[in-house]
């Protein structure tokens, strides 16, 4: 596939989808990125439900884990963890002719419904955190999150509102988020904390975490990353792209063979949690 002429790219090569991740709905997010496979919410959602359960066990753990997710963007981490829906559902309703003749605030409308009759029980509370603010205003409208917070916390210490959110969270996930955000980020939010917080995380084999990481164990979190196996995000845009991801792979000490060599992006998943846990 080749790069639409009018994107940019990161210094890194990856290319910018910045005209989607800001819109009044999902609609415009789901068309783009479906011609790419874009798929990291999928294996996602099983790692937080599993990650979910086992936090609700650890002493201390009263009532349902709250769940902060950064970079929620629409609230499709949420949409997945709270509700029986797949990815392809997502993709399915956002891409239909049905919800392409609705204007934004009938979508609103028809996914409060949309959502409400898929609830599911073991349901829990839901913050989002992203600096695009119609796509946050979007997933609380349509009762994904039960709060949002359109901050960006790599350039402004988080809002009163926001650091008394974060002190009721259990569990801090990201998907898409590692690079647009850095430690900056999480050393905000975790000295806002006042429970015990894990994280759980996917990033680009493209991208460090080390800096991350050491933030997170200077807050008493130890963080561990299964190398046995990775997750695909999503297909190269084109093959500049391609042999960008496999440059960074291999300067990041890794091998690219059968994972960023054969056209995809891959990540690891780091889970950080207290050292007691």
């Amino acid at each position: 596939m080749a790069t639409d002429r009018h994107r940019t790219a990161t210094p890194s090569g990856k290319t910018r989808f910045d005209d989607i991740y800001d819109q009044p709905d999902p609609r415009a997010y789901f068309r783009t990125l479906a011609p790419y496979e874009y798929e990291i919410p999928h294996h996602a959602q099983a790692v937080f439900r599993r990650t979910r359960e086992l936090r609700s066990r650890m002493p201390g753990g009263e009532g349902p884990v709250t769940v902060l997710d950064v970079c929620c963007s629409y609230g499709i981490n949420a949409a997945l963890l709270n509700h029986d829906l797949t990815l392809t559902d997502l993709y399915a309703h956002y891409t239909s002719a049905a919800t392409a003749a609705l204007t934004p605030q009938e979508l609103i409308e028809c996914d409060k419904e949309f959502y409400a009759t898929r609830r599911r029980p073991d349901a829990t509370p839901m913050i989002g955190l992203d600096a695009a603010a119609n796509a946050t205003r979007y997933a609380l409208d349509a009762g994904l999150l039960d709060e949002a917070y359109a901050e960006d916390l790599e350039r402004h210490p988080p809002s009163s509102g926001l650091c008394h959110a974060v002190a009721r969270v259990g569990l801090i996930t990201v998907t898409g988020g590692i690079g647009y955000i850095s430690h900056r980020t999480f050393e905000a939010l975790l000295d806002c904390a006042r429970k015990p917080v894990w994280v759980s995380a996917f990033a680009l084999r493209t991208v460090p975490y080390r800096r991350i990481a050491a933030t997170l164990a200077a807050h008493g979190l130890a963080t561990v990353v299964d190398t046995s196996r990775t997750y695909p995000q999503r297909l190269f845009t084109s093959e500049r792209e391609r042999r960008d991801a496999v440059r960074e792979v291999i300067l990041a000490g890794e091998d690219p063979t059968g994972h960023e060599s054969e056209g995809r992006y891959h990540t690891w998943l780091y889970e950080s949690r207290p050292r007691t846990d």
